[in-house]
């Protein structure tokens, strides 16, 4: 192996020439990519630690949510430019890269290989693990059913019941109640009052002949004059469509809510996903060979 020597400076073999003319080093860059990895997990399980330490139910010392997601996610941004600074910094020099240009770009290489692996994981690891439990669940689930339909009239024969005698049974339950609401008994008149309400709701000419029998039911039951139940009837009718429209603005107020946090989360994530970028960077250039001339 050649050496060449000059004045005032280390000795310098020809393979280190070699290596310093490469642009790119993925040899490198794996190396960086699997110290940033390690990093960013040796990190996370320590912050874990510490964020269970802090839990006590004994003493109900546990840290308010707002305040704990705020730490947490400063520690993950913490913990995200130390690892990323790492892996950019061992991926320039170990590619013995002498241009900043260079090493600033093996620094990006590390940031978005760890980004793309990280996605990876997620979505194929845990997602292929929570997907697999719940088609497992369905899976089971439908093997149940299948196995009770199947066991059902086994199970009718052997305790001597006729099929008709069951279809029988259940249409006696499901009958109508009297058409006349002064003979109904009090559950058959909540029945009926059930059953006409989804046409009140639909409104129209079907709702107009729901709500006069639900009148007709209401006077018969409690024994008041038609006119008496119609305001009964009119006043349950506007306290349901204000509790409709309540339930209808709350669930509004918490989508624009959700809305407003997701994009925050989005932004706080792109702010977060940049940092690391440069810490990756500046993390290479500071490793960057000086030339020898």
């Amino acid at each position: 192996m050649a050496t060449n020597f000059t004045a005032g400076r280390v000795p310098l073999d020809e393979p280190a020439i070699v290596r310093a003319g490469r642009r790119v080093s993925w040899g490198a860059i794996f190396a960086g990519v699997v110290i940033a990895v390690a990093v960013q997990l040796l990190l996370g399980i320590l912050g874990t630690g510490i964020g269970l330490s802090m839990v006590d139910p004994v003493e109900g010392t546990t840290p308010g949510a707002a305040g704990f997601g705020i730490a947490a996610g400063i520690y993950w941004l913490i913990t995200t430019v130390i690892a990323l600074g790492s892996g950019g910094y061992a991926a320039a020099r170990l590619s013995g890269v002498t241009e900043k240009f260079d090493a600033l770009a093996h620094g990006l290489v590390v940031w978005g290989v760890t980004l793309i692996l990280t996605l990876y994981l997620l979505t194929s690891a845990v997602g292929g693990i929570i997907g697999g439990a719940f088609r497992t669940v369905g899976s089971v689930a439908g093997a149940a059913g299948a196995t009770v339909g199947a066991v059902a009239p086994k199970a009718a024969q052997v305790a001597s019941v006729d099929a008709g005698d069951v279809k029988q049974e259940a249409s006696a339950y499901l009958s109508d109640a009297p058409n006349d609401p002064a003979q109904m008994t009090a559950e058959q008149a909540q029945a009926e009052i059930a059953r006409q309400l989804p046409a009140l709701a639909r409104g129209g000419a079907d709702g107009q002949r729901a709500e006069s029998r639900i009148v007709d039911v209401v006077a018969a039951q409690r024994k008041i004059s038609r006119e008496q139940a119609q305001a009964q009837v009119t006043r349950a009718k506007a306290q349901f469509v204000k509790t409709k429209n309540d339930a209808v603005e709350t669930a509004k107020s918490a989508t624009d809510t959700a809305a407003g946090a997701a994009a925050s989360t989005s932004f706080i994530l792109v702010l977060a996903l940049l940092a690391g970028a440069g810490a990756a960077a500046l993390g290479a250039t500071t490793a960057t060979r000086r030339r020898l001339r």
